[in-house]
């Protein structure tokens, strides 16, 4: 129908919409010919307007019209028969011949009488999602064998919400921002995103911002000629560089100054370097993930921080909780580092007494999961048993209250009968001095500190102590 072509083509308003939205529009006059079709259209099918125009949508061979194949005639298609076609996704024929994911959804056009004048057909190339979704199925079966490898240790929902962002960033090369208190394990997370994307085979590099200073920061990440400054005996690339293809982590990116700010900014936007001595620029093709244990978005409000630099890295931005705001996975973080220091000492233990996993689980954990790894290797200095007892794990967790010190047995998980002691903390240098106070009578040793004997010796060991004075 000539009309509805002609309406069209003089709706300029119609046209410019119809020439920048990113679906495909195609338009049929009611006899099912082709008279509008959009410049989405021919990039999604490979067919232009005047391959397809005056022809019927036949040329597309979709795979599904109302639960069936197109049908030979227009006069049998549902659309005129039900008005509409619901969001279907379905396969089309390019027109190199290969087919291609879409949904599309139709409608048909009426006058003001309800004459119908034609049909409207939207299509969405589906490739890109396809694409990401199968990254994403990949990334969560790697993810899947990273966690058999107790790499990441979590049932928790607010974990299970991390992995879940862990297998979409993984999925893309988007700057990623890891926020969380200490010991949240930024850089364990860090790895696994590397390790499931599509770089999982290239450099991961790991630079911590805060143990350099600026100017030896801006050497270690970009690198130096020979004579750029005093001791640049020779030419050195740069992290950035040996990360090249790969995966670069900033930790502590919140500690870097305003001048490590803005050279950073450059590289990611214009994803190349300068050598500190030159002005050559070279390439790279990284992606960067930072992490930080400050809140970034005070220190922009307090002008310690670039905006632009952090809106720049906080494209996909992962919170780790605090241990305590997921004690629900403590149970399995506890049998997981005791199997960890089971594989590299002489101790055989089967598990942690239930005084012990109480007060593990009552303790507020500051330190976080790196202080609970820290707690089970201390016990496995002191246990002499098959299991962790309470007196094994450090004093703090033992009794968190700093006001009332708690007396404990030896063994208070299994009472001997000794009187209640208080135990004092130990230092390497407080146990020398204690030695020395007792002739090197390690009982003696172990009644004063409310130690067992067993404890000494191993603390003896721990720090290379003598058994004799020498």
């Amino acid at each position: 129908m000539k009309d509805l072509a002609a309406e069209i083509e003089n709706n300029k308003l119609m046209k410019m919409l119809l020439e920048s939205i990113g679906d495909g529009i195609f338009i049929l006059d009611n006899n099912g010919h082709i008279v509008t079709w959009n410049p989405a259209m021919e990039r999604i099918t490979g067919f232009t307007s005047g391959e397809v125009l005056n022809q019927n949508c036949q040329i597309l061979n979709f795979n599904q019209c109302f639960e069936k194949d197109c049908p030979k005639g227009h006069h049998d298609c549902g659309i005129f028969k039900y008005g509409k076609v619901d969001p279907t996704e379905c396969m089309l024929r390019h027109k190199n011949g290969h087919e291609i994911n879409v949904t599309k959804n139709a409608r048909v056009i009426l006058d003001s009488k309800n004459n119908v004048l034609g049909v409207i057909e939207a299509v969405t190339d589906l490739t890109e999602l396809k694409k990401t979704r199968l990254k994403m199925e990949e990334a969560t079966r790697r993810l899947g064998e990273l966690n058999r490898l107790q790499g990441i240790i979590g049932k928790s929902k607010i974990m299970q919400n991390v992995f879940t962002f862990i297998k979409a960033s993984a999925a893309s090369d988007a700057t990623i921002l890891i926020q969380g208190a200490s010991g949240t394990g930024k850089e364990l997370v860090a790895g696994a995103i590397h390790a499931i994307g599509r770089r999982r085979n290239k450099p991961f590099v790991i630079v911590n911002c805060s143990a350099l200073s600026e100017s030896l920061l801006e050497s270690e990440l970009f690198g130096h000629v020979k004579g750029a400054f005093t001791g640049a005996i020779q030419t050195r690339k740069g992290r950035f560089e040996e990360a090249d293809s790969g995966t670069l982590f900033l930790d502590e990116i919140g500690e870097i100054s305003p001048y490590i700010q803005i050279k950073l900014l450059r590289v990611l936007q214009q994803k190349e370097v300068e050598r500190v001595g030159e002005s050559k620029k070279r390439k790279v093709n990284i992606r960067i993930i930072t992490a930080t244990n400050k809140n970034l978005d005070v220190l922009v409000q307090q002008g310690k921080f670039r905006e632009d630099l952090y809106y720049r890295l906080k494209v996909f931005p992962i919170y780790l909780p605090l241990l305590k705001q997921r004690k629900e996975d403590i149970p399995l973080l506890v049998n997981h580092f005791v199997s960890n220091n089971n594989k590299h000492t002489e101790n055989k233990v089967k598990g942690v007494a239930r005084p012990a996993m109480q007060a593990i689980m009552e303790y507020s954990w500051p330190g976080n999961v790196r202080e609970l790894a820290n707690a089970i290797e201390h016990a496995f200095v002191l246990c002499t048993d098959r299991e962790i007892y309470l007196a094994d794990l450090p004093l703090e967790i033992q009794n968190p209250s700093p006001v009332k010190p708690v007396t404990y047995r030896t063994q208070p998980d299994k009472p001997d009968g000794a009187l209640p002691v208080i135990r004092s903390r130990l230092s390497g240098q407080k146990l020398i001095d204690l030695l020395t106070e007792c002739n090197w009578n390690k009982a003696e040793v172990a009644r004063r500190t409310g130690y067992s004997r067993a404890s000494i010796w191993k603390y003896m060991k721990r720090w290379d102590i003598p058994m004799q004075p020498e």
